[in-house]
């Protein structure tokens, strides 16, 4: 299997597990990705997942060349078939720290822009190499990146085609922090401990609102902001939350007293 789910707790670890092959995914592992992240999704018991490669020579390269990509030039092939891979139309709201070390290129790059937090190695390397081949990033790039960060910044990384260092990803704002590469894995999986401490509820929501808002004009825009608000003060995570605070603040008075 190329493609590993495992569970520790409340978060979940999704590797990519082709390290002879720098990570590159076959029509195969594609079809594997998407459904291991719609098992996390669907999974309650899991709140927040943490997606990396396996070594530390690449966190994915893409597409395997000898494969996938010869079947999409053919015509034989639809790209959309890769959506679930690249989490476009899945309504994914649980966070995802993605852990790159090595090579993140092409379609490793793509999987990497639809995860949430991102931890690098110094000595990480990000590329779109595909203008150079004739054709574009369209596993969701297109529309994430330019979203993501400012806009120059953007057409710089899809325009150029080169390759841009962990520190450089850094300073536009792709990657959250860089770390010494024995340190990449273990910290993602800290952030995502972390996080799974929180209400699952109040996170799901902020993604899916940080997800789906941003595009609606705005009085739309606030009003299903109040919406997925009040589904949150209503929800059973809230009374918990506010009974613990009660107590806690009557303890406090208590003492005080």
């Amino acid at each position: 299997m190329t493609i590993e789910l495992h569970r520790s707790g409340h978060v979940a670890t999704i590797r990519i597990a082709r390290p002879a092959k720098l990570n590159s995914l076959s029509l195969a592992m594609y079809e594997d990705l998407g459904r291991a992240f719609a098992e996390a999704r669907d999974d309650d018991g899991i709140r927040a997942v943490v997606l990396a490669g396996a070594g530390e020579r690449a966190f994915c390269v893409g597409a395997d060349l000898t494969e996938s990509i010869p079947a999409l030039a053919s015509d034989r092939f639809d790209i959309s078939a890769w959506d679930p891979a690249h989490l476009k139309g899945m309504k994914f709201y649980k966070p995802i720290v993605c852990a790159v070390c090595g090579l993140c290129i092409g379609g490793g790059f793509e999987i990497m822009l639809a995860t949430d937090i991102r931890i690098a190695s110094t000595g990480a390397e990000f590329q779109l190499p595909e203008p150079s081949h004739g054709f574009v990033p369209a596993g969701g790039t297109l529309v994430r990146l330019v979203r993501q960060i400012g806009y120059a910044h953007a057409m710089e990384i899809l325009l150029s085609g080169r390759r841009f260092s962990a520190a450089e990803m850094a300073a536009k704002g792709v990657v959250n922090q860089v770390v010494d590469p024995d340190k990449v894995e273990p910290l993602a999986q800290e952030t995502a401990a972390q996080i799974a401490t929180l209400s699952p509820t109040a996170i799901q929501t902020i993604k899916e609102a940080v997800l789906t808002l941003q595009d609606l004009p705005l009085e739309q825009a606030f009003a299903e902001e109040a919406r997925l608000g009040q589904r949150t003060f209503t929800s059973e995570d809230a009374r918990r939350g506010l009974r613990a605070f009660a107590e806690r603040a009557a303890g406090t008075s208590g003492k005080q007293g």
